[in-house]
């Protein structure tokens, strides 16, 4: 039998999964490639044969995007495999009529190829788009069912930018494993709230594996998703946090409208940020698309320590670098806190930047008056670290989800901002989930 030659295109996290769970082992397809994009140091590195297979001895090719039709005719590519995410609908077809255009099918893989079943009931939260507040909402949850006596394990939306064949399986329960795992600041942006909880999260490449590893110590799983993308595990309760600064994104973006029209539980975040037309566009698009799902409005006020240093003062604002990126956002909650607590100016960054951090303003230029935390390596951190004590700014404003001063030294005073999720009115999380699951 003739196989069918794929390509998938990915960004190390959905692409790896849906080789793992769809084409691993089965001998009707090859899979000749992988393409990456979205984060950097990806490409021209390889999916191990540990995590590949017995029909992969010499595991598969990582290539860039850019090489994508190149590629399809060098190897004579039957299907494409598009398994990215956070990207407006126009970009996904955009993509698809390359494909075709040089020969291939494309093929968008859903649920029921891709889900995997839990033993344990599994919440999962996820978002239209990245920067909706999904962090903030899956930490409530996670607080709701400690307070409910539940031992909760959470599984994060895979991050894996270092070695693939370390780290199949990842547990994190302490500061130690984050240093033990060598994360990323993005990483530990996403773990590290939950470590602060005194609960364990788990992440990796073999999602499988990882599942069955948490559901031994679990009574209850939390899935963290990440990137807009839709859960890799079947759902008892779905819940989807909602953008109304980005009011339609809930339609527009893959596949965060997946999320939506799937959500058992929307949530409205950022409404004390958001004007009331915005807000009610989100709302009239769920009752439009998902007339079941129940509805939660929420903020997400910002606390602020020692914030009364900021004010008259010269102030760089640190955001969380995914936000920023390919979540298209101008600013974020460091930026917020500084018009907030009277900071004279914002200074922006972007003259002073160096290496790769210049080269981010560069590809997402929407970015200008604050500073992605881009840590994606040693050299990258070390890039952000010499930006930031670059500027002539009075204080550093740190937005990041993490406190920035444990990985990087600065010749200035810094502000850390947190915030946390807070429902408007009825219902709240906590009834729906205590109904759903008991106490």
């Amino acid at each position: 039998m003739e196989k069918t030659r794929v390509i998938i295109m990915g960004a190390a996290g959905r692409d790896f999964h849906n080789f793992n769970v769809f084409f691993r082992g089965r001998e009707e397809f090859e899979v000749i490639a992988f393409t990456a994009t979205q984060i950097p140091n990806i490409e021209g590195r390889l999916y191990p044969a540990v995590l590949a297979g017995d029909l992969y001895p010499n595991g598969i090719p990582i290539y860039p995007e850019s090489e994508l039709t190149e590629l399809i005719k060098r190897f004579k590519v039957n299907r494409v495999v598009f398994a990215y995410s956070d990207v407006p609908h126009e970009y996904v077809m955009h993509k698809a009529s390359q494909v075709m255009a040089a020969g291939a099918d494309f093929w968008l893989m859903g649920p029921e190829s891709t889900m995997v079943k839990s033993v344990k009931p599994l919440i999962s939260v996820c978002a239209v788009r990245t920067g909706s507040g999904k962090s903030q909402t899956t930490r409530k949850v996670v607080r709701i069912l400690k307070e409910m006596g539940k031992k909760v394990v959470s599984i994060r939306h895979p991050m894996p930018y270092g070695n693939l064949a370390e780290q199949v399986s990842e547990r994190f329960a302490t500061y130690e494993d984050l240093d033990k795992y060598k994360c990323t600041i993005e990483e530990r942006e996403e773990y590290e709230p939950h470590i602060d909880l005194g609960a364990i999260i788990y992440a990796g490449v073999d999602y499988e594996k990882i599942l069955r590893e948490a559901e031994r110590e679990a009574d209850i799983i939390v899935w963290d998703g990440g990137n807009n993308d839709f859960p890799f595990y079947h759902s008892d309760l779905q819940i989807v946090v909602a953008d109304p600064l980005r009011p339609g994104h809930e339609l527009t973006y893959h596949p965060g409208e997946m999320n939506f029209r799937s959500a058992d539980v929307i949530v409205i975040n950022k409404e004390d940020s958001a004007n009331f037309d915005s807000i009610e566009l989100v709302r009239n698009h769920a009752m439009q698309v998902n007339p079941n799902a129940m509805i939660i409005d929420a903020v997400s006020p910002i606390f602020v320590e020692n914030g009364e240093i900021m004010k008259g003062k010269k102030v760089v604002v640190v955001e969380d670098g995914p936000t920023l990126t390919h979540g298209g956002m101008s600013y974020g909650a460091g930026f917020v806190a500084a018009k907030k607590w009277g900071a004279s100016e914002i200074v922006s960054p972007l003259p002073y930047a160096v290496g790769s951090i210049m080269s981010t303003y560069q590809k997402y230029n929407q970015t200008k008056d604050v500073l992605p935390a881009m840590g994606y390596s040693d050299a990258q951190i070390k890039e952000l670290e010499e930006t930031i004590n670059k500027i002539p700014a009075d204080v550093v404003i740190i937005g990041t989800p993490i406190d920035l001063r444990k990985l990087v030294k600065l010749n200035k005073p810094a502000v850390r901002i947190r915030y946390e999720l807070q429902e408007i009115g009825q219902p709240e999380l906590k009834d729906i989930i205590k109904e759903r699951f008991g106490g």
